[in-house]
């Protein structure tokens, strides 16, 4: 029993698992936030090109933040490993509760759906600076081909 959870374990730390796993969380966020959308924008409360705005101004904060995750080369496992970057999942945090204390006050609800846009943002910025790091460390170490 305890060696199928060590397995689980490496297995979770390498990057394809918490790369798949950080574009679920997008996509679920993705799709939570455009009901949101959708009924904000049907009440004039906000509109799509704001959306756009607001999400494409968040991707490059998004493609920074991916600097900071810490990853390395694991040479036994021919993989990328990834750890837990605290300064983002606060950060998220903060902003879903901002996020979701606006959305209860109607004078903020604008602010509240730019928020959800700069999660968005933010989570999809960082999701593909995180591909490309792990892309160039795979190709530093001979873990994958070069095209």
């Amino acid at each position: 029993m305890s060696t199928r959870i060590e397995i689980f374990r490496s297995e979770m730390k390498k990057s394809r698992f918490k790369i798949w796993l950080r574009a679920v969380l997008f996509v679920l966020f993705s799709t939570l936030f455009t009901f949101y959308f959708l009924r904000d924008i049907a009440n004039g409360y906000f509109t799509w090109i704001w959306v756009v705005i607001s999400f494409a101004a968040f991707i490059p904060v998004g493609f920074l933040l991916s600097r900071i995750v810490p990853m390395r080369a694991d040479l036994e496992a021919r993989a990328v490993t990834l750890s837990l970057d605290r300064f983002y999942l606060v950060l998220i945090w903060v902003l879903v509760i901002a996020k979701l204390i606006a959305s209860h006050i109607p004078s903020l609800i604008a602010i509240s759906d730019a928020i959800m846009c700069s999660i968005l943002g933010i989570m999809f910025g960082r999701l593909g600076g995180i591909g490309l790091r792990v892309r160039s460390l795979k190709r530093q170490h001979g873990f994958a081909k070069q095209d």
